[in-house]
């Protein structure tokens, strides 16, 4: 089993930043890879940053050159450093983790579900 407590988040006026942490407990071993998801209101889930185990790095289209993914192994903890953020950017954002598959962002992949974070960007 993992655990994943997500932190970070809240309002922000656009263009700010803001940064998201995942901290990640128990057996992480089975989980080398992790994902940010965002779930914004009146729209499906959408896949935000991927981190793959051999460190690469992969985003969706809308979020590119914008937000960067990283994790911190000795704190078993990922995070998501959001620039640039636009009103579009606003939705309840979750990290995720589990095994590696081709398709990044296909939610069924992962075991492992955050609680969810909210995330407003104000214009």
């Amino acid at each position: 089993q993992v655990q994943l407590v997500q932190s970070g988040g809240g309002s922000v006026q656009s263009g700010g930043s803001l940064r998201l942490s995942c901290a990640a407990s128990g057996a992480t071993y089975s989980t080398p890879c992790w994902a940010w998801f965002r779930h914004p209101p009146g729209k499906a889930r959408s896949g935000v940053a991927h981190l793959d185990s051999d460190g690469s790095t992969t985003y969706g289209d809308s979020v590119e050159g914008r937000f960067t993914v990283s994790q911190d192994s000795a704190k078993n903890t990922l995070y998501l450093q959001m620039n640039s953020l636009r009103p579009e950017d606003t939705a309840m954002y979750y990290c995720a983790a589990g095994p590696c598959y081709a398709l990044k962002f296909l939610p069924s992949n992962y075991n492992y579900w955050g609680q969810g974070t909210q995330v407003t960007v104000s214009s």
